[in-house]
């Protein structure tokens, strides 16, 4: 288990490791130790990924830069840019398929579907992009979620990607769709609505 002491040890871990997941963590809270245990039950040290570990006790000049309010908070960065954050203690399943960027839900018949890469891009403030990432979820579908308003690096590839800048955007393995297209959507995602 890496601890690191400062943001500016995390910038260099962040520049060094293609990969790098942070906790942001208390020492001293319930919530916060079942993260850490969660965590701690999946993770492996030979992985091309990265964990990291920060007690909001002793570093203290993290959480700001991310506009993280609340811990346990797993931060992700991918190539050298912080990606998203996932909030609160998850089982050891659901850390397991962030780190090794897999989900093989079951279908209805026991068997495993084809998984898709699934991006949001999104900002707090919109209603629609809400409105997507719940019926994402209904549909026991895994995103990533990028708020571009915080991200500007991720506003741009969105941009150059899909030639527009509103939100909320879905990127499917590599397909952009701009709005809430919801029989696009469940097309791609063979999502079958009624």
């Amino acid at each position: 288990m890496k601890h690191i002491q400062s943001h500016n040890e995390l910038l260099d871990q962040v520049h060094t490791h293609t990969h790098i997941y942070l906790l942001l963590y208390k020492g001293n809270s319930d919530l916060s130790q079942c993260a850490v245990k969660n965590i701690n039950k999946v993770r492996k040290d030979d992985a091309n990924y990265t964990v990291l570990f920060a007690d909001v006790n002793k570093v203290k000049d993290i959480h700001a830069n991310y506009g993280i309010t609340t811990v346990p908070s797993l931060l992700e960065f991918q190539k050298g840019e912080y990606q998203k954050v996932i909030k609160g203690c998850n089982s050891p399943n659901f850390y397991k398929s962030v780190f090794e960027n897999i989900v093989s839900p079951l279908t209805k018949n026991g068997k495993q579907k084809l998984v898709k890469s699934v991006t949001v891009y999104s900002t707090p403030s919109c209603p629609w992009c809400t409105k997507l990432k719940n019926y994402l979820q209904q549909n026991n579908i895994q995103f990533r979620d990028i708020d571009v308003s915080r991200n500007q690096s991720a506003a741009e590839r969105m941009f150059k990607s899909s030639g527009q800048r509103g939100v909320p955007q879905t990127e499917i393995n590599g397909q952009f769709i701009v709005v809430f297209d919801k029989p696009k959507i469940d097309k791609l995602l063979n999502i079958n609505s009624n």
